[in-house]
């Protein structure tokens, strides 16, 4: 194994420090670029100036400040579309919220939200078939997310903290805007009528949000009453997967607040 003299590595370690890069050095000096990079490394761990992980800090660990609207909205959109899953190969788990392509806007105000409570960390798209995963990680997921356990959401109680609910109340509209941007959407209905004795066809916009879980359909619908939105449930087949929202009033709120996706 060749060796090299401490005057060498006094010279890689001051043409380092001057911003040369490794490979220059080790062409500049004869040295292995790898050995140049260990001295860099040694150099850096003495001086204490080591890359490491940066402490992000969490609003239920250390109180920093939650941007509340976005973080209710990311909730109903991470209920319907998210979820949150750790590989053995990384060091923190991810949250993912899968967002249809033809739905641009909605692609925008997710990855919004996401960067508005977790504003220290990167926000990216991973293109998927049809789709765009909107995707953070972060080491406070957990603590963030509570709901979130092995297994379908369907499969197993999905309940909001006492924190939780309290954003929800304090903005029920962002709250729903994400579980209807994710599960829900807005469409046109009709029917006929007979008018002067004529069957007329009659169209009117209507509201569906359409979930298995019944704990993330109370979630919404309870919401839903608290801001004076009348709805109704419609069963697929024998299962209330449905929550309707029909009448012209009610569908004037969710206009207001909501609107389709877009």
């Amino acid at each position: 194994m060749h060796t090299h003299g401490t005057d060498v590595r006094q010279k890689a370690i001051k043409l380092l420090r001057s911003g040369v890069r490794n490979a220059d050095v080790s062409r500049m000096l004869g040295v292995p670029v790898g050995t140049v990079g260990y001295w860099l490394h040694l150099d850096r761990a003495q001086q204490g100036t080591l890359p490491g992980r940066a402490h992000r800090p969490c609003p239920r660990c250390d109180g920093r400040e939650l941007d509340h609207a976005a973080y209710a909205y990311l909730l109903g959109l991470y209920l319907g579309d998210g979820h949150i899953i750790q590989y053995s190969q990384h060091r923190a788990p991810s949250l993912m919220i899968a967002c249809d392509e033809a739905w641009p806007g909605l692609l925008d105000e997710c990855q919004a939200a996401m960067q508005a409570v977790f504003p220290d960390n990167s926000v990216c798209r991973v293109r998927r078939t049809g789709c765009r995963n909107v995707k953070v990680y972060s080491q406070h997921l957990w603590c963030m997310f509570p709901q979130h356990g092995p297994g379908k959401k369907h499969d197993r109680i999905i309940a909001l903290e006492p924190w939780q609910q309290q954003l929800v109340d304090g903005h029920p509209w962002d709250f729903i805007r994400g579980l209807f941007h994710s599960d829900g959407c807005r469409i046109t209905n009709w029917t006929t009528r007979i008018v002067a004795g004529e069957r007329k066809r009659y169209e009117y916009p209507r509201y569906f949000f359409t979930n298995k879980s019944d704990d993330i359909r109370t979630l919404c619908s309870d919401t839903l009453t608290k801001v004076g939105v009348e709805w109704t449930t419609l069963a697929r087949g024998s299962d209330p997967f449905n929550i309707s929202v029909a009448r012209r009033a009610s569908v004037a709120l969710m206009d207001a607040h909501v609107g389709p996706k877009y």
